[in-house]
């Protein structure tokens, strides 16, 4: 057993809703030792290509801080350019909340979504995205939009490491794995991306079916937690 834990067994996961005053929804999300602190804000009006069309938009930003990794890294507008790695995250963020959203339901406002990575430990993306949910679920309701949302949205990882398949990795399990892959899918199970890679052999589709298996699980286990924060809130 890795850590004390099962092969398919998520990491200890807490979610702390309004843990900041000032944005309309936010949560921290810890998951194993990683924390990601999410924040939604509603804004009126949209990007100047959707304007007049009635309907709504949803964007993300995704950060690493500095020390989240253990060794410090220059800030990214220190530097003058997002990462690759940085876009794609949070491009990502934005596809996964728009898959569950009506976008008229929101009407001409733009929800915005923080993502900023005060920890990491493996699966920061997957992090990101369940907690944009619920922090994005925290601020709709808030101000009355809460028919935006059509259903949940979580995320989390899986991969084969030494042979085992296992569901949500720590970095050092990530940083070895055979296979890795990144799964997000609705509460309804309905897949919404798949990131898998074969980080040395190629693997079968038997394999592939077992870890989507694997991560629907855990998905699940994910949105009952999400759920019971925001109806605890």
């Amino acid at each position: 057993m890795r850590e004390g834990r099962r092969p398919d067994q998520l990491r200890p996961l807490a979610l702390e809703v309004d843990f900041l005053e000032q944005p309309h929804g936010s949560v921290l999300l810890s998951q194993g030792k990683t924390r990601v602190l999410c924040t939604a804000t509603i804004q009126e009006g949209v990007p100047r290509w959707l304007s007049g069309r009635g309907r709504g938009w949803i964007t993300a930003e995704y950060s690493l801080l500095p020390a989240s990794t253990g060794d410090r890294t220059d800030r990214e507008a220190a530097r003058g350019k997002q990462s690759g790695r940085t876009v794609e995250i949070q491009r990502l963020i934005g596809r996964a909340l728009r898959s569950v959203a009506d976008f008229e339901a929101l009407g001409e406002r733009t929800l915005w979504l923080d993502c900023d990575v005060l920890q990491a430990d493996g699966g920061t993306r997957c992090a990101a995205i369940s907690g944009a949910y619920v922090a994005a679920r925290r601020a709709l309701d808030r101000l009355g939009l809460g028919r935006t949302l059509a259903d949940s949205i979580a995320a989390v990882s899986v991969g084969v490491v030494d042979g085992a398949a296992l569901l949500d990795l720590d970095y050092v399990e990530d940083s070895g794995a055979e296979v890795d892959m990144n799964v997000a899918m609705t509460g309804g199970a309905r897949l919404v991306e798949v990131q898998a890679t074969a980080e040395q052999a190629p693997f079968s589709r038997e394999l592939l079916d077992d870890l989507l298996e694997l991560a629907a699980a855990g998905i699940e286990e994910i949105a009952a937690a999400q759920r019971e924060a925001v109806e605890r809130a």
